[in-house]
């Protein structure tokens, strides 16, 4: 193993609290899930690279594709979606660290970064960085930890640099040359219980019992809410940015 590769052991750990070692690391979100997809798919092409992709439960509900990377820095973690999707021939799995230049020798229409862009300290150059992997034109969807005022300890202790409102978002892509075609929070009831688990409660991260009850009950009703108000605030941020086309300008 290279020193490289060392470093990377355990950062899947590091950044989420759960084992890469065994898919149920972490207490089961499949309704949290599904929301994302249904929110980040329909700004998808047919070939999508996904970064820090975990252990590829995300990247699992994916189908049709032309071509799928699953990536992520930790080998453990990608060893798993090796044997996640083994059966899958459009599925690449492969180690990919944005800290130290990776991009692809093929690049994607969609690049996918859900809660990545945080644990960088310069957020636009590790933007730039990923449009390299993204065809000119092709597009980079962000899921990111919203508002500052919801920092705590579970923020602190997985390395999150910052949380985002989609001003800043949307600042950090125009740093990277790249055009914003959508940059609004989302999930609004889930904002509401982080603050009251981990800011108010102090948590040093949500409870398993917890979180069980919040995919059965809050997600159904935050997807109406999604539907029929205009979201002010919420748990994160869903972005939409354009990789510049030929000319050099952001298609529209």
């Amino acid at each position: 193993m290279s020193a490289a590769e060392g470093a990377a052991e355990g950062a899947f750990a590091r950044a989420t609290g759960r084992s890469a070692e065994r898919e149920d690391g972490g207490p089961d979100k499949p309704r949290y899930r599904r929301y994302q997809h249904d929110l980040i798919a329909p700004h998808c092409g047919r070939s999508v690279l996904e970064v820090g992709a975990g252990l590829g439960e995300f990247a699992s509900q994916f189908t049709g594709l032309d071509r799928l990377v699953v990536t992520d820095v930790d080998l453990d973690a990608v060893e798993v979606m090796r044997a996640r999707f083994a059966g899958r021939g459009e599925v690449e799995a492969a180690q990919f660290d944005l800290a130290h230049g990776s991009s692809l020798e093929r690049p994607v229409e969609t690049a996918i970064a859900i809660n990545v862009l945080e644990h960088f300290e310069d957020d636009a150059a590790v933007l730039t960085l990923l449009a390299r992997s993204v065809v000119p034109g092709g597009t980079i969807v962000l899921w990111v930890p919203a508002y500052q005022s919801l920092y705590g300890e579970f923020d602190r202790k997985v390395g999150h640099f910052r949380r985002y409102t989609p001003a800043t978002l949307t600042d950090a892509a125009r740093r990277a040359g790249l055009g914003v075609e959508l940059a609004r929070p989302v999930n609004l009831l889930g904002g509401l219980a982080w603050w009251a688990a981990v800011r108010m409660g102090k948590a040093g991260s949500p409870k398993a019992g917890a979180v069980g009850l919040y995919d059965r009950v809050v997600v159904p009703v935050t997807r109406v809410l999604d539907r029929v108000l205009p979201v002010p605030f919420g748990q994160s941020v869903l972005g939409v940015v354009r990789v510049p086309g030929r000319s050099g300008r952001s298609a529209p």
